[in-house]
């Protein structure tokens, strides 16, 4: 079970407004034993992380201001490396590399992963390292998706610490245009079929009926 998650994020403050608010006592009775052991990532969180085409990515400035950054790439581009490491190559963008900076600062970090269809969502926190291209390209290429056009500059490695999922409330499902394509699929094969087939009827000549019986 995960709990380090929580032991890192109820601080005495959190503990003290949870304490008001009534819901304090099931989180004791959730959270008991938690010993600031990492949460260890198991094969359900990993399956997850490979089907991701994107995550939110957290980081905090120098002088202290929460920074969220969207990262994007084909799906498992973020990728389990041994352990409770994760990984992803960054790509040249924009150039601002304010995540980039905020790390060398501070490495902690925090990642919100979505599954719209399936109203799911995972929130891992951790400390990231940063691997540049050109002090081991190896690490950096291994990182970069098979057959993706984009130009790497450097690796983020991820030691997860802790990890929570959230409850689907509120989450409203979204799909992307190759999930709409496979969905309407056997659909669209059915009404071609059954195009082709009316045609084929129509293509059939007319008969003229016989004349009736006559007495």
């Amino acid at each position: 079970m995960a709990r380090n998650y929580r032991h890192i994020l109820f601080n005495d403050t959190v503990k003290a407004l949870q304490e008001r608010h009534g819901s304090r006592a099931a989180y004791i009775k959730m959270d008991a034993g938690a010993d600031g052991t990492p949460d260890a990532l198991t094969a359900k969180e990993l399956g997850y992380i490979a089907l991701r085409d994107s995550f939110y990515m957290a980081s905090v400035t120098a002088d202290g201001w929460p920074y969220m950054q969207h990262r994007g790439g084909p799906a498992g581009f973020l990728r389990h490396i041994a352990g409770n490491r994760i990984g992803f190559a960054d790509y040249r963008g924009n150039r601002q590399y304010i995540s980039t900076a905020n790390l060398t600062g501070n490495d902690r970090v925090s990642l919100f992963l979505m599954d719209y269809p399936n109203r799911e969502r995972l929130k891992l926190v951790g400390h990231a390292a940063i691997v540049e291209l050109a002090d081991d390209p190896a690490t950096v290429t291994a990182l970069m998706p098979e057959g993706y056009r984009a130009t790497p500059e450097r690796a983020f490695l991820i030691d997860v610490i802790g990890w929570e999922w959230n409850c689907s409330q509120h989450i409203t499902p979204r799909f992307t245009e190759a999930e709409i394509s496979a969905a309407v699929r056997p659909m669209a094969a059915e009404l071609n079929q059954l195009r082709a087939e009316l045609a084929a009827l129509r293509s059939i000549p007319h008969q003229p009926a016989p004349p009736p019986d006559l007495p």
